[in-house]
């Protein structure tokens, strides 16, 4: 978009650009102007909002530094909402809680001039600056509701419809029906009930579109297409004293087969499940028990690597201790079946891994992309600590996989209840996965206590109690559980509750403050 237009006329100087919190004041008094029938301006929270949500589709003209004309646009996946909706329904209420990145329509929200400058086409500078939004996003076309304010003096003798024919053959004159059919908008039907408190429309609109012929429409391949489910498998892991790494990789290849016979897209194992190999020496104390474990995780890694290519599934393989310039991690494992692997650091250690091993967090937080969808990795106790959650949740996460290793109940329920509360809070699926049985020999490792579960957002389309499957505690099991994914996008936008488009940008967000730092 050209964010630079300077006027030829002396006692003006136009500029293009993105509107700014700053530009409130001049927006309020403009829309007190234009709209004192409907109510005047947007409250100044409504903008704020606005701008945290959609920043690129609010745009303005200023002259000499004022705001003189707006323009406000928001993305939505038109599909769910087709020709037949209302103002508030599409634009959530001017909040813009609608919006969505991945959407094929940029939907006209408003767009008002300051009466002053009527007669400079300003409107239309605004209109041809969303056209190069519609095409530099790759969207499919711009669609709007609009007014139809001269029809008040005909409504008693003519439809809606007949009206809009009129305007169009150029026998009756809209200020806005007529602008918009000038910058080559076309009228696919009038709405009723729009806009109810719109008087001098009658309550009716038009819905207009003016389509990008541009947009490249990828077509759907044959293979390797967007997928609408996934089947997770989840490995209830025994504890187990082990004689070698290789007996341990062997137990890791007798579960990859299992869930790979099924199947499975991917397959989650608990958090340092690979602890048993911390008994295969005596050590003089916990760190140096560690430190003796992390040795082993480069081999592991590369072991569980080749398993995804060759069995043909993705594995979060848990997590292990890794030493990096001297430093002690704990590291969950993305081991992909194209070959490829990537990492999520535990972010928070627990007070007994900082203490007994002098353990560290992370500063980075991920969201991956996977042949059928996008998922987080939180390790044990991150889960508890719902922002970064949240901070996945805003970058498109669809499931948040959770290795984790608890000694008592007590323990497992913070995890447990903290998932489940992730899972409905941010509308994805919650996967935890567990280690149970018993490491004599293990310092720090003696006991483990495990109910692996999958579990869902709380509403109609999901079970009653939002668990789609959970294990038997304290027993080595698989759990294998089929998530349909097109649910997901279809509670965010008809849920009986809509916690993700609900959420009031306007008066709070999380930011991220690390490396790497995600979209907020």
């Amino acid at each position: 978009m050209n964010l630079g237009i300077d006027s030829d006329e002396s006692e003006h100087k136009l500029n293009l650009r993105h509107l700014q919190l700053e530009d409130y004041a001049d927006l309020k008094e403009i829309m007190d102007r234009v709209y004192p029938g409907l109510g005047g301006a947007w409250p100044e929270k409504k903008f704020r909002a606005q701008l945290a949500v959609f920043p690129e589709g609010q745009i303005c003209i200023e002259d000499h530094g004022k705001v003189v004309a707006a323009a406000f646009s928001v993305i939505v996946d038109y599909d769910k909402f087709g020709d037949h909706h209302t103002y508030d329904e599409i634009t959530g209420d001017a909040y813009l809680t609608t919006h969505d990145p991945q959407g094929d329509v940029l939907y006209g929200v408003d767009v008002f001039v300051s009466p002053e400058y009527h007669g400079m086409r300003l409107g239309r500078r605004l209109y041809e600056a969303r056209k190069e939004l519609c095409q530099s996003l790759n969207l499919k076309s711009i669609v709007a509701g609009g007014r139809i304010p001269n029809y008040k003096g005909y409504s008693g003798v003519m439809s809606p419809q007949q009206y809009i024919e009129l305007v169009k053959k150029k026998e009756i004159y809209d200020p806005i029906l007529t602008f918009q059919l000038s910058n080559d908008f076309e009228v696919k039907r009038v709405l009723k009930d729009y806009l109810p408190e719109d008087r001098e429309s009658k309550g009716y609109a038009t819905l207009l579109e003016w389509n990008n012929l541009y947009y490249d429409n990828l077509k759907t391949p044959l293979i390797g297409a967007p997928r609408s489910s996934a089947r997770i498998g989840c490995v209830q892991w025994q504890m187990r004293p082990l004689k070698s790494v290789e007996e341990l990789i062997q137990q890791v290849e007798f579960f990859v087969d299992a869930l790979s016979d099924y199947q499975c897209d991917l397959a989650l194992f608990p958090e340092f499940f690979n602890a048993p190999l911390m008994g295969l020496e005596n050590h003089e104390n916990s760190i140096h028990s560690i430190k003796a474990l992390a040795e082993f995780t480069e081999e592991i890694v590369d072991a569980i690597s080749k398993l995804a290519v060759s069995y043909n599934i993705n594995i979060i393989a848990g997590s292990m201790p890794v030493i990096e310039d001297d430093v002690l991690y704990n590291v969950a494992y993305f081991c992909r079946r194209d070959g490829t692997t990537e990492t999520q650091y535990k972010i928070h250690p627990t007070p007994h891994e900082k203490r007994a091993w002098i353990m560290q967090g992370g500063d980075a937080l991920n969201v991956f992309d996977t042949d059928f969808g996008k998922i987080g990795v939180l390790i044990c106790y991150d889960v508890e600590f719902p922002e970064l959650a949240r901070l996945q949740s805003e970058q498109g996460m669809q499931m948040l996989l959770v290795p984790f290793w608890t000694d008592t109940k007590n323990a497992y329920l913070r995890v447990r209840c903290c998932a489940h509360a992730r899972a409905i809070e941010n509308e994805c699926y919650v996967i935890i996965s567990g280690s149970v049985g018993n490491l004599p020999k293990v310092d720090g490792a003696d006991i483990q206590y495990a109910q692996s579960a999958v579990f869902s957002p709380s509403d109609f389309s999901f079970p009653h109690d939002a668990i789609m499957a959970e294990t038997t505690p304290n027993t080595e099991m698989t759990l294998i559980v089929d998530l349909d994914l097109e649910k997901l996008k279809k509670l965010k936008n008809e849920g009986s509750v809509r916690n993700y488009l609900d959420r009031r940008r306007d008066l709070y967000k999380i930011t991220w403050m690390g490396k790497d730092h995600p979209e907020t």
